[in-house]
């Protein structure tokens, strides 16, 4: 059976390549997760085609509860690989499983490039089994996001998560940076638990969780305390309730002017604003100035999971054409660019424990947009060096 599913496939593939010369696979979480990195992959599919309609994109969707069905994560990135046109694949967000699957396709089709977009897993692993990796800058961001809600007013700042999420490298890394940079810009830190989403309570559990205990933070801590949560089904009641209660939201673990505003605030956009990032960001920050979060909430104008899908389609297809070269700094910022009219970017390539550079595996950050007050300039800050020697 399983022969025949494959020739199936293969014939498939036949069948609908004609018009484009090689494929690039793509794999986000579904829109329940992650909706700005499956709008990333149809934004590819409208400038690129569908494969099945004879363009060059291959989408597919790993499961919601990846945790516990990671050999149907491994399965669906392997699965990409059966196609004899298929040159890239990239997966955002590389979940639990992808490096396990990127081996597996480095074993029988060496010649697929593999690119990773905000991996969970390792980064010495990922790298290893990466050929490009891309990931928020969360080493300078442990510091500039600190840096801005000193800026807009706050004296105390809280960074709220669980214990999945503290066992990445690069998010308790930035845990600790950040609590380095209370402590050197005067303010109070708060390491604050919380339940895991993806855990027997569920995303529904983990955001009761949170609209309970913003009020009582707000009432411990004090209004001039700003938040910061690393999970993304968190981010939504704590928006709602930092909207309506006080407090300061600097950006989100991964920023988007539609991750968590619109759930938080109700707000609806139309088939005409879905994908237009500047109508979204005028949509958005209305409704936040109406609602009294002037000067004290902040975002990226552009979704960093909507942006990164899509660069890093847009980077290997240049890559393919031989138009750019994969570890190209300046290469895979321009593609960054291409999706974020107007907005500045920074960053640098990884370094790992032992101070060696990881030129595949690249750390970026957009400028911080603060609603009612605009860009903040936070990409052409610097970061001072002691906060990128915190291990």
């Amino acid at each position: 059976m399983k022969k025949i599913l494959s020739l199936i496939l293969l014939l498939s593939f036949m069948v609908f390549s004609f018009s484009a010369n090689f494929h690039i696979g793509v794999v986000t979480g579904t829109v329940s997760q992650s909706e700005d990195d499956l709008r990333g992959a149809e934004q590819l599919i409208k400038e690129y085609g569908d494969v099945a309609n004879g363009g060059m994109i291959q989408h597919v969707t790993y499961p919601d509860n990846f945790m516990q069905e990671m050999e149907t994560t491994i399965a669906q990135i392997v699965g990409l690989s059966d196609d004899p046109l298929m040159k890239a694949i990239v997966v955002n967000q590389a979940v639990p499983g992808t490096v396990e699957a990127f081996r597996r396709i480095k074993e029988k089709r060496p010649d697929i490039i593999l690119l990773a977009g905000n991996p969970h897993e390792d980064p010495g692993m990922i790298a290893d089994a990466a050929d490009l990796s891309v990931t928020p800058d969360n080493v300078a961001r442990g510091y500039l996001i600190v840096k801005a809600a000193k800026m807009l007013g706050a004296e105390k700042f809280m960074h709220i998560s669980f214990p999945r999420h503290m066992s990445y490298e690069l998010l308790s890394r930035r845990r600790d940076i950040m609590r380095e940079a209370a402590k050197d810009l005067g303010m109070e830190f708060i390491d604050m638990g919380s339940p895991d989403p993806t855990s027997d309570i569920g995303i529904a559990g983990a955001q009761q969780f949170i609209l309970e205990k913003v009020p009582a933070w707000l009432d411990a801590y004090g209004n001039k305390t700003a938040f910061f949560c690393t999970n993304d089904a968190h981010t939504e009641p704590l928006l709602k309730k930092v909207s309506e209660l006080g407090g300061f939201f600097v950006e989100a673990d991964l920023p988007s002017p539609t991750m968590g505003y619109p759930g938080a605030l109700g707000i609806v956009f139309t088939d005409n604003e879905k994908g237009n990032w500047p109508a979204i960001l005028k949509k958005v920050e209305k409704e936040v100035v109406d609602r009294g979060g002037k000067n004290r909430m902040g975002t990226w104008a552009y979704s960093f999971g909507f942006t990164t899908t899509a660069a890093l389609g847009e980077h290997a297809i240049n890559v393919i054409n031989k138009k750019e070269e994969l570890l190209d700094f300046d290469a895979v910022m321009k593609s960054f660019m291409k999706y974020t009219p107007g907005a500045g970017w920074n960053g640098s390539y990884y370094v790992d424990a032992d101070g060696v550079d990881r030129e595949n595996f690249i750390l970026v950050y957009q400028d911080t947009y603060v609603f009612g007050k605009g860009y903040l300039g936070m990409t052409s800050l610097e970061v001072p060096d002691k906060y990128f020697g915190i291990e």
